[in-house]
């Protein structure tokens, strides 16, 4: 009678590591450089989600943890209740450091995956995506970004099967 509870095992992790890949056709940056990306960056569009339904003004703050890891900071305001909220969380490398796929963590053991598909060579804006198509952001190091940058991020959210429609824009 033990098969059950491995079986119950096995989901679990299948189901807990499952989050953390790229979707298929999308392959995270190489030689990505983690000191480089530090700091802090702008929400310039995203796909509409229930954790950052309402808010604007959206910032992200990446910070060196002590493990080797990445303390993440997300930040946006919220209209309704005009105040700012604010979500703590921690990230680390899926592969290896150069490559700019991590795993992202809010929610206690629960992991998502975290999947920059492009990255100026400057480091000043950045196309990510998660586990799957529903996830997409442009984010960048200033709260305004060129025209040119705006739509080569819908070009080629388009080309990988993103719903552009839905985007939502700072």
């Amino acid at each position: 009678m033990r098969w059950p509870v491995t079986f119950c095992l096995i989901c679990l992790l299948t189901l807990l590591t499952a989050c953390t890949s790229a979707p298929k056709g999308i392959a995270p940056v190489e030689e990505f450089e983690l000191s480089r990306y530090l700091g802090t960056w702008h929400e310039i569009a995203r796909l509409d989600h229930s954790f950052e339904r309402g808010l604007s003004q959206v910032t992200a703050e990446y910070q060196l943890r002590g493990d080797g890891g990445v303390s993440v900071v997300n930040r946006g305001f919220d209209a309704q209740s005009q105040s700012w909220k604010t979500a703590e969380g921690k990230a680390y490398f899926v592969e290896s450091p150069d490559i700019g796929h991590l795993k992202v963590s809010f929610f206690g053991p629960f992991y998502g995956a975290y999947v920059i598909y492009r990255l100026d060579a400057d480091y000043q804006y950045a196309f990510i995506t998660s586990f799957n198509r529903d996830y997409l952001w442009l984010l960048a190091r200033t709260p305004e970004v060129d025209e040119s940058v705006r739509q080569a991020f819908i070009t080629q959210a388009e080309k990988l099967g993103f719903d552009t429609q839905a985007l939502i824009w700072e």
